[in-house]
């Protein structure tokens, strides 16, 4: 950054200080109003071109109608709105940006070359052909597009089967409609002495389907359903083995029904044994203020706490360019893996993405007939189930709010507040020394930019954020949060083998959470190196005392020349310090560096013998660095949780000995933890503890610490007053304080 900015900025920040205690301590007092305190929003930096954002933002609603007006056209009048398209229908299922290629992006960004194409990728399930199909199909150039380009091939290698394709909304609602009106008028009797059931007190959640590729059967297990406390903590231990891979509805039907660790024909059996006397549990209603409710047990009290700064944010949004004194990056959401930033510090790339891949749940359940549960939550959409964010609760009263535009499952398109972006004061020191020889202090209260969005997929909540701190580093890290996996509990003591005892029959079962990371480095540019160092311990002989010895600690340095040796699987003690170098060297002679982090206990993962664990072959590392490929771009896939036994791409295959020295790399990050439910976790899982995520560090990237030039950085000496804000920015604060944030008003509109 250019010295001149800084301290340009730096005066700027200093002057409002000055005005402002000016004003507030010089207006007459006895009013019965507070004063308001100014708005004051920074403006961006010299180095930020706003118009280059564009190649990573995502569509926005002029877009999404273009494209989907354009597919229509392009695809004839046979299109029905996925909203309403039965599976034997061709539909549009998703729009969302097709990002460019990074040589094309740098090219543009960094060489002067011409914008890239701006792109769509789209998603068609083609259901009314003589061989349904699911298609990829590249839309542009937008806002005008011209050609579609089915890119389905290069994407996957060949056709996508139609049973891989996440299922429809209708298509669910069928599966229940076909539960209630066959299914359930089988075993009337049952259902109400056993369940209560009166018509609208049950509902269904689905297990992965099926056992090999092509299975197209569904265990489906219900639960009571009462408005307000929810459905997952409610389980009554009957569960349906639905056939439903036709395309006609009406050529559904259940094939097996299993209930308190036996297995029938259809509920007609279960009916007739009911009645010559087959024992039963029977499961009341649960209640409205029971334990599963998440209605307050105590009268409302104070108020929330408010952390709001009275100078305003010392950021701007501008649709999704953020930019702070030392930050600037833009963020998308993709509407199956969830956020995305591409980020500069100080106007240089540290970054050129980090991103969300894949989000998996694997749960152990030996009350169910499927023993062992995976889910891969963005088959269900990680970015379009980011919705619902509540100001003052799950990002922070003053925070910017973030709406996003996405046409997934459906013809139209949908508004979410799908982010906010807010500065986290941490009640921290950044860095502070108290000299007690020299008699002076010097410090930076901590505080960070944080992008955030919220997945609220089925009973999980899980909270992302990317934090940008003063010192150069990027945090990514993701809270779970929400209800937990539970089974009917209905084996006694042996049930305990699988979880704990939450509720009266109600079994925590027990389940592993798996979050992938790609980050995309460009340490300096593009050609880096992968390096390790840890220390050994020498014997030396004490130079003054030559019969004794001492033991010193002694760096080794090694550079990992391939794949192979950086993919560190779970278990595996990772080197102290493992970071990225360039060729370039800062100015004390050393290569400039990022050291990447994880913070996550570890975890576990399935046998490699599993039918199943091709595809969620990353699991088996918690990091691996391979070289950057536009054909690996990805290492997941939405059609793996309905055929996840032939996936069409394995994460492990990008891992093949190919050099890593001067090359453009992929930091690949696993983090996971086991989770054991509790009596603790109902009503809901708390964040506390359910917390990981990785910390991308500068090592040896600057010549010093880069936090020195922050605006809020304090210092004074021995014999010198801290009170005067000309000394102390932070002795303005009482003063600053006295004056009343302008707020926004609540509001909440997701349901």
């Amino acid at each position: 950054m250019n010295l001149k900015v800084v301290f340009a900025s730096l005066a700027l920040f200093l002057i409002t200080i000055f005005t402002l205690a000016h004003v507030l301590l010089t207006s007459q007092g006895g009013s019965s109003q507070p004063l308001r305190c100014p708005s004051i929003t920074p403006s961006a930096q010299p180095w930020t071109q706003a118009g280059r954002s564009q190649l990573f933002a995502d569509l926005s609603q002029e877009e999404l109608t273009t494209v989907m007006s354009f597919l229509t056209q392009h695809l004839g009048p046979g299109l029905v709105d996925a909203a309403q398209a039965q599976p034997s229908d061709n539909c549009v299922f998703s729009v969302e940006l097709q990002l460019p290629s990074k040589a094309a992006a740098l090219a543009h960004l960094d060489g002067g070359s011409p914008p890239p194409a701006r792109e769509a990728l789209a998603i068609i399930f083609f259901g009314g052909q003589a061989q349904p199909n699911v298609s990829e199909l590249v839309v542009g150039p937008l806002p005008r597009p011209s050609y579609v380009r089915d890119v389905t091939k290069e994407h996957h290698g060949g056709p996508l089967p139609y049973h891989r394709r996440p299922l429809l909304a209708t298509e669910y609602a069928q599966m229940w409609r076909h539960l209630k009106e066959v299914e359930f008028r089988k075993a009337p009797i049952f259902l109400a002495s056993v369940f209560n059931y009166n018509g609208s007190t049950l509902t269904s959640l689905h297990d992965p389907r099926g056992l090999c590729s092509g299975d197209h059967v569904t265990w489906i297990g219900l639960y009571h359903n009462i408005s307000g406390v929810g459905v997952f903590l409610h389980p009554v231990g009957l569960k349906l083995l639905l056939y439903h891979r036709a395309l006609d509805p009406s050529q559904w039907a259940v094939q097996q029904v299993f209930y308190l660790g036996q297995y029938y024909a259809d509920l007609g059996q279960l009916e007739w044994e009911l009645k010559a006397g087959l024992e039963v549990v029977r499961v009341p209603l649960p209640l409205p203020n029971g334990a599963a409710s998440l209605r307050s047990r105590v009268s409302p009290g104070p108020l929330p706490q408010l952390h709001f700064s009275p100078l305003g944010s010392q950021y701007s949004v501008q649709g999704n360019l953020v930019v702070s004194f030392l930050w600037s990056f833009t963020f998308g959401h993709g509407v199956y893996s969830g956020m995305r930033i591409f980020d500069r510090f100080k106007g240089e790339r540290v970054a050129y993405e980090v991103s969300v891949q894949e989000c998996c749940l694997s749960v152990h359940d030996g009350e169910s007939p499927k023993t062992m549960m995976t889910y891969l939550d963005s088959s269900c959409g990680l970015g379009c189930n980011s919705q619902g964010l509540v100001r003052g609760v799950d990002c922070p009263y003053q925070a910017t709010m973030v709406d996003i535009h996405i046409l997934v499952g459906k013809g139209t398109i949908q508004l979410l507040p799908g982010a906010c972006v807010f500065e986290e004061a941490k009640g921290l020191a950044l860095r502070r020394h108290h000299n007690l020889i020299d008699h002076f202090y010097g410090g930076l209260a901590s505080s960070a930019l944080v992008v955030r969005s919220v997945s609220s997929v089925g009973n999980y909540d899980y909270i992302w954020d990317f934090v940008l701190h003063p010192n150069g580093a990027i945090e990514g890290r993701v809270h779970a949060t929400g209800c937990i996996n539970t089974a009917f509990l209905s084996r006694g003591e042996e049930s305990h083998l699988f979880g704990n005892r939450v509720g009266e029959q109600v079994l925590g079962t027990v389940h592993t959470h798996a979050f992938h990371f790609k980050l995309d480095l460009d340490v300096a540019g593009l050609k880096n190196w992968v390096v390790a160092e840890d220390v050994v311990f020498k014997p030396v002989a004490a130079p003054w005392s030559l019969e004794h010895q001492l033991y010193r600690p002694q760096l080794t340095r090694q550079v990992l020349e391939r794949e192979d040796l950086t993919a560190f699987s779970l278990g595996i003690l990772l080197p102290c310090y493992l970071y990225l170098a360039s060729n370039q060297t800062n100015a004390w002679g050393h290569q400039h560096g990022y050291r990447i982090q994880i913070h996550s206990p570890l975890g576990i993962h399935m046998p490699l013998e599993s039918d199943t664990e091709k595809a969620l072959s990353w699991e088996r590392y918690q990091l691996a660095v391979t070289q950057r490929k536009e054909e690996e771009l990805q290492s997941s896939s939405i059609y793996y949780q309905n055929d996840i036994w032939t996936p069409t791409m394995a994460f492990a295959d990008f891992i093949n000995n190919e050099t890593l020295l001067g090359e453009d790399l992929v930091v690949w990050v696993t983090a996971s933890f086991l989770h054991i439910p509790h009596a603790e976790d109902v009503p809901n899982t708390v964040t506390v503890g359910n917390s990981v995520g990785f910390l991308l560090r500068p090592y040896n990237f600057f010549d010093g610490d880069p936090s020195i030039f922050s605006p809020g950085s304090i210092y004074f000496e021995k014999g010198q007053d801290a009170g005067p804000c000309s000394v102390n920015p932070v002795a303005c604060i009482p003063q600053l304080a006295a004056c009343a944030p302008d707020l926004p008003p609540f509001s909440f509109q997701d349901f």
